[in-house]
């Protein structure tokens, strides 16, 4: 018998009793749905925290603070008293993640020289503090406003327009998309090049407007929030709240340090490691965002875990099922021998059909999780992750699909070859005997 000819029979003889081959192919199934949808979830999710982080960060900095006192911090009981002299409120900037170390101390200019002398560092800038209150065009009204004041590590996610220039001098800003209908813009494109204007309250409470130019639209991020701004226009900002007080603008608690270009992970870790010597802590974005993707991870891998127990409870189906196969045509099985069909072929033969089983029932779910995934994908993205642009929850690889197909059919070849080795073995005589 032809390979060609002995496939075509075992995909023949799978459907002898199709009551049985579908109950089998229903809870491989369900193992192929289950692994296709939660793969591809993963595949989705992690896919749009990792562009939000390489939007949201340059590769060449780092943020650094002072250290915190551990033994200061194991002496305590509960949170320490607010002091009005030496308490701030909280130390995460706006307009950006929230930042580890709420205890840190203020870095001092001091502090900032000892950085910007640590090899493998070329500049070290405070994160200033930016506050704003109002934003408007020529022609609409006043709403709430607040710039990212970590602008000058991020890169925009633009729907139209340009990045910031930090070097120049004009003031610069990427607007958020979700600004365009309140300040009466009709699109991205027409809003690039539009002048605003910015109100703020500084100290005294005397108020100041700033005119930026518009020279990108973002699109909504999951890690960053406000405006960007360029380095000029976050020195006005920061020069204005303190009105020409000495003294009154506090030191930053956070600073952004800049690489030498071109450093291997090993060099930024000894950078790191010089750091901590010195008594500050520093670390990347993707750092203090990593534990996201490790949570995605996890609960992707537990879901998994579900769809294998399927797989295998599947697969203790298909070795039922060709044993019982067996068992059925061993006088069938003693006339091929007799006939001249040697014992490699009977064994090819019931091989094929678990894998014709492990086929259908995957290619089957793969599809059926596509179908699904995608539909539930566009219902969500028009609904309750509407705010989250930019997300495919489901995306589906050709290169995971392929995987699932291949990983199911190779289960369900090996548990077809206990009843493939046992038809293999039949003596042909014995066999012909079988009532």
């Amino acid at each position: 018998m032809k390979a060609v000819d002995l496939a075509a029979t075992a995909v023949a003889n799978t459907f002898r009793s199709k009551l049985r081959t579908t109950l089998t192919v229903l809870a491989l199934f369900v193992g192929a749905f289950t692994l296709t949808i939660t793969t591809a979830l993963g595949a989705g999710v992690s896919t749009y925290i990792e562009t939000q982080v390489n939007a949201f960060a340059a590769d060449d900095v780092l943020l650094v603070q002072a250290q915190t006192d551990p033994t200061a911090a194991a002496a305590d009981e509960g949170p320490a008293e607010w002091d009005p002299d030496s308490s701030t409120s909280s130390n995460s900037q706006p307009g950006g993640p929230p930042l580890a170390g709420a205890q840190s101390e203020p870095l001092s200019d001091d502090d900032l020289d000892t950085v910007a002398a640590i090899e493998g560092i070329t500049g070290i800038d405070p994160v200033r503090a930016v506050s704003t209150d109002w934003v408007s065009t020529a022609t609409s009204d006043r709403f709430e406003f607040s710039v990212n004041p970590q602008s000058a590590v991020t890169v925009a996610d633009l729907e139209a327009g340009e990045q910031l220039d930090q070097s120049g001098r004009d003031f610069e800003v990427v607007l958020p998309n979700d600004y365009l209908d309140a300040l009466g813009l009709a699109s991205a494109d027409d809003a690039v090049g539009t002048e605003i204007t910015i109100g703020m309250t500084d100290i005294t409470g005397d108020t100041h407007e700033i005119v930026a130019e518009v020279v990108g639209v973002s699109r909504s991020s999951l890690f960053a929030s406000g405006a960007g701004a360029n380095n000029a226009l976050v020195t006005e900002l920061s020069t204005l709240r303190t009105a020409g007080i000495d003294g009154a603008d506090e030191n930053s608690t956070i600073a952004i340090a800049y690489l030498e270009s071109g450093l291997t992970a090993e060099q930024i870790e000894a950078v790191t490691a010089d750091l901590d010597d010195a008594g500050f802590s520093a670390q990347t974005i993707e750092d203090q965002l990593g534990i996201v993707t490790t949570i995605i991870a996890g609960i992707t891998g537990v879901l998994n875990a579900f769809a294998i127990v399927a797989l295998i409870a599947a697969a203790f189906g298909i070795v039922n099922t060709l044993l019982m196969s067996v068992q059925e045509r061993t006088r069938e099985i003693g006339l091929m021998k007799a006939m001249g069909m040697g014992s490699g072929r009977i064994f090819t033969l019931f091989s094929l059909e678990a894998v014709t089983i492990g086929v259908i029932g995957s290619v089957i779910g793969v599809g059926a999780a596509m179908l699904v995934g995608s539909g539930l994908g566009g219902v969500l993205a028009t609904g309750p992750l509407a705010d989250l642009e930019g997300l495919s929850l489901f995306l589906f690889e050709p290169a995971s699909l392929l995987g699932v197909v291949v990983l199911i059919s190779a289960i369900a070849f090996l548990s077809g070859a206990l009843p493939a080795s046992r038809a293999a073995r039949q003596r042909p005589i014995e066999s012909l005997r079988y009532e």
